[in-house]
């Protein structure tokens, strides 16, 4: 039977830590391990951690690729499972992923859907995201799992705050069977909502271009920081 290590990054999300931590003690499978890699230090954080009896692992500095890092690099699991503390589950997310494996897939990622409240803009970018998979390259908010040989083999995540699955996810590409799983995790849509759909997701688009025409990750998690500070734009996640 595999053995699932689940890795999940926080930020002074204590409170959606705590409903992740509720829905996988609710899951008819379970996981081996659970570790959460925290870039705040929170007393918070380590106490909800206690609670459910999952490891807590201090980061030393909010930079998600970091943190993803540290995290796989103490994990023992057959399988690493890396989830955003901000999503919502499906009940045979475990038994998907086994399938998977099963099937010679050394790993791969689920269907991104909007949680609700649904607006009628996320039955438009859904099967946008769904072509953005297919053509390039799916992102930390889906749920990216891979076998832990193989996750070391292709150096894991980049040491980066954002864009920091991109060479994993290429180097796995590379290396064996990377796909994309028909169960749907669910992503809340709230900062959707607080900044405006499209507007959101151009400035999302505007990200990924330009990481894709080469500006480095430190120049861009600087812009990341001056969307977030901006009136206009809470917290800007690539998409």
């Amino acid at each position: 039977m595999l053995k699932f290590s689940i890795i999940i990054p926080c930020y002074h999300d204590e409170e959606k830590l705590r409903s992740l931590l509720e829905q996988l003690c609710n899951i008819p499978d379970k996981a081996w391990e659970i570790i959460v890699v925290d870039g705040a230090d929170s007393e918070l954080c380590r106490r909800i951690c206690s609670l459910f009896k999952v490891r807590w692992l201090a980061a030393g500095q909010a930079c998600r690729g970091q943190q993803l890092l540290a995290g796989a690099s103490i994990a023992q699991g057959d399988v690493l499972w890396f989830l955003h503390a901000d999503v919502r589950l499906s009940s045979t997310s475990f038994v998907a992923m086994r399938q998977a494996i099963h099937n010679n897939a050394i790993g791969g990622f689920f269907r991104f859907r909007f949680d609700t409240p649904r607006h009628w803009p996320a039955f438009v970018l859904e099967p946008a995201i769904m072509l953005r998979c297919f053509f390039g390259v799916p992102y930390g908010d889906q749920g990216l799992f891979i076998l832990r040989a193989s996750y070391h083999e292709v150096g894991g995540h980049a040491p980066w705050s954002l864009f920091e699955e991109v060479p994993l996810v290429q180097g796995a590409r590379q290396i064996g069977k990377f796909i994309g799983l028909r169960e749907s995790i669910f992503v809340n849509p709230r900062r959707w909502l607080q900044d405006g759909w499209w507007r959101r997701t151009w400035h999302n688009r505007i990200l990924a271009l330009q990481f894709a025409c080469g500006v480095t990750p430190k120049v861009l998690a600087a812009r990341y920081q001056a969307m977030k500070a901006s009136p206009k734009h809470s917290h800007i996640k690539h998409l």
